[in-house]
């Protein structure tokens, strides 16, 4: 349901569709690293070659013995095979490499407003649901409004809303939402006079914002 307009003022929907193909294709076994990204490099039964390692800047890894490995916009089972073929190539008879992603750096979700420490945080493991995405952001402060936790989402290449009840999913008479990586969580305060002005305060939600209005 799209954010419209009323003679009351702006409804949110109090559930969201899921993102895009685009968007999801992050979340599926098909993710492809990204700079920043986290990893935990294991060799079957040769465990002084286990390693966690973060994909850098320039797109690399670096691993005992074989050195870097390209790694950004690789999928984790082809960076799997070519870490094997490199010890196979001259350390090991047959290596049988996994690698699990311990942090997804191109999967990010934004957590902001009244929260105690806002900021964009990375979608770790296979999903992500709204309490643990402010649980990452520290929780929300004592000026906010549990009752008004907004998720911002692209669908179908339009910007959708949802309003959501944190109270309710606490106490489980309401279910925990799945956020997914490009998601927008905004914690609105208490003070229903401030709701507005601290939506548009917070950058980069004011173009968001207009274009539901």
């Amino acid at each position: 349901m799209l954010l419209g307009a009323c003679s009351a003022g702006p409804r949110m929907a109090k559930e969201l569709p899921q993102p895009d193909p685009l968007m999801l294709s992050t979340v599926q076994p098909e993710y492809r690293l990204y700079p920043g990204d986290l990893l935990l490099v294991k060799v079957f039964q040769v465990d002084d070659l286990e390693r966690q390692v973060r994909v850098d800047n320039d797109g690399h890894i670096t691993l005992p013995l074989i050195g870097e490995v390209e790694a950004s916009g690789v999928g984790v089972a082809e960076l799997e095979k070519q870490v094997a073929e490199r010890y196979r190539s001259g350390y090991l008879q047959d290596p049988q490499v996994s690698i699990f992603v311990q942090e997804a750096n191109g999967r990010r979700v934004t957590v902001s407003g009244a929260v105690d420490e806002p900021g964009i945080y990375p979608v770790t493991g296979a999903n992500l649901t709204l309490q643990q995405a402010l649980a990452q952001a520290k929780g929300v402060s004592n000026v906010a409004s549990r009752r008004n936790v907004v998720v911002f989402r692209t669908v179908q290449g339009q910007k959708m809303v949802a309003r959501f009840d944190l109270t309710d999913i606490e106490k489980g008479q309401a279910p925990d939402p799945e956020i997914y990586g490009g998601d927008i969580v905004v914690v609105y305060r208490s003070d229903a006079r401030l709701l507005l002005r601290t939506v548009l305060e917070l950058t980069p939600f004011v173009m968001v914002w207009r274009a539901y209005r």
